[in-house]
């Protein structure tokens, strides 16, 4: 499996970005797929994740500011962020979770909250 990101960059404060990710290769392996992101000196965290079947999760943080989606016939997720804020400077990684739990993770792509 093979992830392309794409969509990040530097926004202000309180504004909006729109990531997206498309899958190829083995597509139909995949379950579940989301992001995650890691700042400068900190861990990877959960961003968000959704399952094949639309199931959603959210790191604490992101809940009511970040949706989402995904469209299966594209092998695509899509990440919608509102409200950003300075902590949320990051770079963001997609990821795939195969049926039989492999990882993937595409190149990553740097959001910068600043005014």
């Amino acid at each position: 499996v093979q992830l392309q990101a794409s969509g990040g960059g530097l926004v202000q404060p309180g504004g909006s970005l729109r990531l997206s990710c498309a899958a190829s290769g083995s597509i139909f392996n995949i379950n579940m797929m989301g992001w995650f992101r890691q700042a400068p000196g900190k861990q990877r965290e959960l961003v968000a994740t959704i399952t094949s079947g639309g199931s959603t999760v959210y790191g604490d943080s992101m809940k009511g500011r970040f949706t989402i989606s995904r469209d299966n016939a594209k092998s695509s997720v899509y990440l919608q962020m509102n409200s950003l804020r300075p902590e949320d400077t990051a770079v963001y990684y997609c990821n795939a979770r195969t049926y039989s739990s492999r990882n993937f993770w595409g190149q990553g792509t740097l959001v910068t909250v600043s005014s």
